[in-house]
């Protein structure tokens, strides 16, 4: 048995406090862990252990909540985050477990909080949205069962053309062409859809004007 002989919060880390058995400083602990603690206790090994135990888990959740306050996360997004700060796997399973249980990590609402931001504000094909969202560690199913309920192609593709339209209007056909088509490229939307939108947004910015030679003209 161990006496606990003095508690003092730590000066750089309020949070935490050190312990000192035997009048010798033994290690820190959260001050959530410590707080049934006080000096004149004593410790058997077992107990010291369990406390070490719990305060780690302690300070991974806490760095679990931190990095989940920034924006939402996927699992293995919090997962990497604990391993790059040294978290033992045991404990960062019981810390993914207990975010999982108070609805704090559900990778499936995550998928769908992510396409449902890229629709709004950065519109991109299937492929790429699948592509961002195994890149965040989710599984294929997920993935599959997300877009399926979220991604329509066609509408995207010209929700993104009209986004970026004010870069396109006012030049020819061809420089149109290549410049709109390029961006719709980029965001991963296949020949056939941007063919499509291409031909739509030119309407638009040119009602009334002939189209007929669009359609015996390559489009990209």
């Amino acid at each position: 048995m161990r006496k606990i002989t003095a508690i003092e919060a730590q000066k750089k880390n309020p949070n935490r406090v050190n312990l000192y058995l035997d009048d010798q400083f033994a290690f820190g602990l959260s001050r959530i862990v410590a707080a049934w603690l006080s000096a004149g206790q004593t410790l058997s090994d077992e107990k010291i252990a369990a406390l070490q135990i719990e305060d780690a888990r302690e300070v991974a959740m806490q760095k679990a909540l931190r990095f989940l306050g920034y924006r939402p996360r996927s699992m293995q997004e919090v997962r990497a985050n604990l391993e790059k700060h040294e978290i033992p796997e045991a404990v960062i399973e019981s810390t993914l477990k207990r975010l999982q249980e108070n609805g704090l990590l559900n990778d499936q609402e995550f998928a769908q909080a992510w396409v449902e931001n890229r629709n709004t504000f950065r519109p991109r094909s299937r492929r790429a949205l699948s592509m961002e969202l195994r890149r965040k560690g989710l599984d294929d199913e997920i993935v599959q069962k997300v877009l399926d309920e979220n991604v329509a192609e066609d509408a995207l593709a010209l929700e993104a053309a009209r986004k970026y339209v004010r870069k396109v209007q006012g030049l020819a056909w061809q420089d149109f062409r290549q410049k709109l088509g390029g961006f719709l490229g980029r965001r991963g939307f296949s020949y056939g859809v941007t063919a499509q939108v291409l031909r739509e947004i030119w309407a638009e910015l040119h009602p009334g004007g002939n189209q007929t030679y669009l359609d015996h003209e390559e489009i990209l």
